[in-house]
């Protein structure tokens, strides 16, 4: 009988911090929607997609499907998932629900990897795009036709 010498390191599991933040407003009001459409066991997935004025656009939806790769927190008890990819352009951001008025609101994001975004605030360009060329849309603004936000 052969012995086989191995060398097993144990390494203590430290959990990592959200990529995203979300304010507990933003929380709440995600959770009301899941509520009010009676989605039990979702999450909130956070993502980046190609599109937009600017380039990149954010997205959100709700899903009960975690992918391979995915990072998972909670976040005042909204479960949240994010793609590695779309942690990469994400990394940072805080998403906040502000209410203009007792009839609407909306989500922000805002995105400390943005060098540029269009006047609506769906798409960003981002640092990895580089951010050498003028943006006709950072100045804020009319996003134009592009993303058809308007």
């Amino acid at each position: 009988m052969t012995l086989l010498d191995q060398n097993i390191q144990l390494h203590e599991f430290v959990p990592t911090a959200p990529t995203v933040n979300i304010t507990q407003a933003a929380a709440e009001r995600l959770l009301a929607m899941m509520q009010e459409r009676e989605l039990s066991d979702y999450s909130l997935r956070v993502f980046v997609s190609g599109g937009g004025c600017s380039g990149l656009q954010y997205g959100m939806t709700f899903d009960n499907e975690a992918r391979d790769g995915d990072a998972t927190w909670d976040a005042h008890g909204l479960k949240v998932m994010l793609d590695p990819i779309s942690a990469r352009y994400l990394s940072g951001a805080t998403i906040s629900f502000q209410q203009d008025n007792m009839l609407q609101g909306a989500f922000k994001i805002d995105n400390p990897n943005a060098v540029s975004s269009c006047g609506c605030g769906h798409s960003f360009r981002s640092k990895e795009e580089g951010s050498a060329e003028a943006d006709e849309y950072s100045e804020g603004g009319s996003c134009g036709s592009g993303c058809g936000c308007h």
